[in-house]
């Protein structure tokens, strides 16, 4: 079967504009006969066929959001996901959902796909390996196109368009500050998500908490890594060679695996070792003891960010102004650490 070419396709191989394409092949007075001509005759030859739902995309809308999330299997994508599906329903929305799974190819070709007159708009977390290449001129193309975007969680401070995140850097230092409230001096960093923008502010929040606590960042307890093997291998006999009564871990495995290997050590929790992770999903509670978090507030950071999204593209201004949501995040004290006296 003939493969159909799109209209970028064709675009780019005649070496002019998505708009001068569209316009030629809805027989537009603004292009030139021969222009207009040269490309009828190339979409004909490469089996072009219209997408029916992009036509005339200034005047209707689809009425759809295309959701692209780096992780399904993430108990936060997972609540997020929710909160944005709760919202387009009540606003009569309909939801395209598609997974990077932390690839930048698997992420170009989703926008690709769905901003070919599929989708209105997309609301979407960066994949990791575009954060690890600071890549982000997939999402600047899509948006001077004139499909908006809504970023969440992982951002890209160079891109314009806008952002929910959550207060990652206060709710470090706000973490950190807990522990050291609750007696803490000998406090150990645990990540598997050092390559991650997120993973970055939490990192510089405990750092901050530490010195204004007078008390000194000790490089032998900071376990920092970009991948849950690589986090694995660097933690393995952590509690064999230093003594700390604390962990704040900036990540649900690095959480998990902070209170495995303490009690793996025969360490009392929380007597003898305090652990706050940043998650807050289903294992955080199963756990024995539970684990105490930071709760990222997943259903809210969705609804914020459909309703922005739904905002932009329903409003009738000419100039609209990006801005950035902070989500505020909540310290959920379960049995790991000690209470405040």
């Amino acid at each position: 079967m003939k493969a159909k070419a799109t209209l970028k396709q064709i675009a780019k191989e005649l070496g002019v504009s998505v708009s001068t394409v569209s316009k030629a092949l809805n027989d537009s007075p603004e292009i030139s006969e021969p222009t207009k001509v040269k490309i009828q005759e190339y979409a004909k030859l490469k089996n072009y066929k219209p997408n029916m739902i992009g036509l005339n995309l200034k005047n209707r809308s689809t009425r759809t959001i295309g959701v692209i999330l780096p992780n399904i299997l993430n108990q936060f994508f997972a609540k997020v996901f929710t909160g944005i599906e709760k919202v387009a329903d009540e606003k009569g929305y309909k939801v395209i959902t598609c997974i990077s799974n932390e690839s930048l190819e698997k992420e170009i070709n989703a926008l690709e796909m769905l901003s070919n007159g599929t989708i209105d708009g997309f609301i979407l977390s960066i994949s990791d390996e575009a954060q690890k290449l600071q890549q982000y001129n997939h999402f600047k193309s899509i948006i001077s196109e004139g499909t908006p975007i809504v970023m969440f969680d992982r951002i890209a401070e160079e891109v314009n368009c806008d952002k929910v995140v959550v207060d990652d850097f206060d709710s470090a230092i706000d973490a950190t500050n807990h522990l050291i409230k609750t007696g803490c001096k000998k406090i150990a960093l645990f990540s598997s998500i050092d390559n991650l923008s997120v993973g970055k502010l939490r990192a510089k929040g405990f750092y901050k908490a530490i010195e204004a606590n007078g008390l000194k960042a000790d490089e032998n307890l900071i376990v920092l890594a970009e991948t849950a093997d690589d986090f694995d291998a660097k933690a393995a006999g952590f509690f064999d060679k230093n003594k700390v009564d604390a962990v704040f871990a900036l990540d649900e495995h690095a959480s998990v695996t902070a209170m495995k290997l303490g009690i793996k050590k025969g360490l009392k929790i929380p007597e003898e070792l305090s652990v706050i992770g940043f998650a807050d999903g289903v294992w955080s509670r199963r756990l024995t003891p539970s684990l105490s978090t930071v709760s990222q507030h997943g259903p809210e950071i969705g609804e914020v960010a459909t309703k922005m999204l739904i905002e932009k593209l329903e409003s009738k201004e000419e100039i609209y102004n990006h801005k950035t949501t902070i989500v505020k995040t909540e310290l959920r004290q379960r049995e790991s650490t000690r209470k405040i006296k």
